[in-house]
């Protein structure tokens, strides 16, 4: 399917499923939400990478109001829904201050991967977590996670993050996980020897 949708390219990656807050504050995209608001309408985001429109992106809802202030300016809470790829921006719309797309949107496997690999993601972030000393990172309880969940949790640079954007089977997501959590779990290693050879000295 293709059809046109209006565009906020930030310099983030936003997953489907994700749900994130946002400042408004720039008249061309108070323009945009209060047109979502008003509307029920969904809008793009578009991740900036160096400083381009890349060409894939996911489309969001606004699910929240939070705040409006008296210039204007809003924050909000959105979602994500389904990832697109841009065709075509349009830089220009009539009566918009803000920009467009013709995007259509790639078929997208995102059911559950096999529990066994799911659960062992998740050991490896709570022993990440454990390392770096970094509390409340895992719900408790939580034992399976999708590659979604999972994504802006295990130190992805925005590169990768954006290279998982543009995968669209969750099997080979959640194995693009795991070979980035080998490459982290090997210098985790190497770290515990290291304190282990200093404690013997």
């Amino acid at each position: 399917m293709t059809n046109f949708i209006p565009i906020f390219p930030l310099d983030i990656i936003v997953y489907p499923d994700q749900s994130l807050k946002l400042h408004i504050f720039e008249p061309r995209y108070k323009q945009l939400i209060n047109e979502c608001l008003e509307e029920q309408k969904t809008f793009g985001i578009p991740s900036l990478q160096q400083g381009k429109i890349s060409e894939y992106g996911t489309l969001v809802e606004v699910t929240e109001l939070l705040k409006r202030n008296e210039d204007g300016s809003m924050d909000i809470k959105v979602k994500g829904i389904q990832v697109f790829r841009i065709l075509e921006v349009i830089p220009s719309l009539p009566d918009k201050h803000y920009a467009g797309a013709i995007v259509n949107y790639p078929d997208n496997d995102k059911m559950k991967v096999h529990p066994d690999l799911s659960r062992m993601i998740v050991k490896e972030v709570i022993r990440l977590y454990q390392f770096l000393n970094i509390e409340d990172g895992v719900p408790a309880g939580l034992t399976e996670w999708t590659s979604y969940d999972i994504a802006h949790k295990v130190g992805l640079a925005r590169e990768q993050e954006y290279e998982l954007l543009c995968i669209f089977n969750e099997v080979q997501r959640m194995e693009y996980l795991r070979r980035h959590f080998n490459t982290i779990m090997s210098a985790m290693d190497d770290m515990e020897l290291l304190k282990s050879r200093i404690s013997l000295n």
